[in-house]
């Protein structure tokens, strides 16, 4: 729900209180559906410390409601910039700085959202010479796809560095951002929202190392395990690497080998472990695994880059496999029980 803004004497959860009393119950209801418990408690209460409002007024606070619900779709179709073109064509230049003033304010639109429309390719090549903490912060407000793609292409020695920054990050003051969105502003032309928000943390970087290629994956944790143990152990309780497949259980093993293909299993076994092969051979029948080593040992040598992506395509399959909770991998260095 969009929360309302105070202004005249009256605050944005009473206006909001008033605008689902005009709903009526059942409209109201469905709103409370997307609202966590405290805020419910508190319109409720609004709602029942209500007095009576003027016509007027209730027109006022309608009107008000459709323009941010609005604002707010022209925001989620094409950002913040395609919004002020549409509502500027439909209300004027100052209506529309009020209304992306109050929508900002409600919404908390997140700091650098001009970017969503800019290719990770081209926004590396603004960000790439700026200070590692600058990046961390550019990153950490991004798409963890987006900002995978940017870290991977950083070089090799900056990645861990970044990767770190962005897991010990926490909020970030609107000084800062400002700061750092002026910088990117004159290099993309372009104008962002400044509001304070949280980002970063070991979540957020796990979500943006889960995406990135397998190399950069090994370059990221193996420098963190000498900088930071206590971090990179943290990290790697909420990640899925290759090796942590001797960790699956053997029917959940089962299960994801019917999605991956032969050619991928051969090469991802080619710079495996011997526990790692095992787990993988005891979950096949003896045929398919005479057959799966008689493809390895027919085919030579190959590239570690091949192996690297074939075993990256397997992680994926798991992860998938696990977000729809058709597997389970136990997490956390043996401490979650599965019953």
């Amino acid at each position: 729900m969009i929360l309302m803004v105070a202004s005249r004497g009256m605050t944005g959860r009473q206006k909001a209180a008033n605008m689902l009393v005009f709903l009526g119950p059942e409209k109201s209801a469905q709103i409370f559906k997307h609202m966590n418990e405290e805020e419910i408690e508190q319109l409720t209460l609004e709602i029942a410390n209500l007095r009576q409002v003027s016509t007027d007024k209730m027109d006022e606070i309608y009107r008000e409601f459709f323009e941010m619900c609005l604002a707010s779709q022209f925001i989620g179709q094409g950002g913040i910039e395609y919004a002020k073109e549409v509502l500027e064509r439909a209300y004027g230049e100052e209506k529309t700085i009020e209304i992306i003033s109050r929508i900002s304010a409600s919404l908390q639109v997140r700091p650098f959202d001009f970017t969503r429309k800019t290719e990770p390719t081209q926004l590396l090549n603004f960000i790439q010479s700026e200070h590692p903490q600058t990046i961390a912060l550019v990153l950490a407000y991004l798409e963890p796809e987006k900002a995978a793609e940017i870290l991977s292409s950083l070089p090799p020695e900056r990645q861990a560095d970044v990767a770190k920054r962005i897991a010990i990050m926490d909020t970030t003051s609107p000084e800062v951002i400002k700061e750092v969105e002026k910088v990117l502003e004159r290099k993309l032309s372009s104008v962002a929202p400044q509001e304070m928000s949280e980002a970063g943390g070991v979540k957020s970087v796990v979500e943006i190392i889960n995406r990135v290629d397998r190399s950069t994956e090994k370059t990221i944790m193996a420098t963190l395990e000498v900088q930071d143990p206590e971090l990179a152990e943290e990290i790697k309780k909420l990640m899925f690497v290759f090796e942590d497949i001797v960790i699956i259980d053997d029917r959940s093993v089962q299960r994801v080998l019917r999605e991956v293909e032969t050619q991928d299993l051969a090469l991802a076994l080619k710079g495996a472990s011997n526990d790692v092969a095992q787990k993988i051979y005891s979950n096949m029948s003896t045929r398919a695994g005479d057959m799966l080593r008689e493809d390895i040992e027919f085919m030579g040598p190959v590239r570690l880059r091949d192996v690297e992506e074939a075993q990256q395509r397997i992680v994926n399959i798991i992860r998938r496999l696990e977000e729809s909770n058709e597997i389970i991998v136990a997490r956390g260095g043996g401490d979650e029980i599965i019953v």
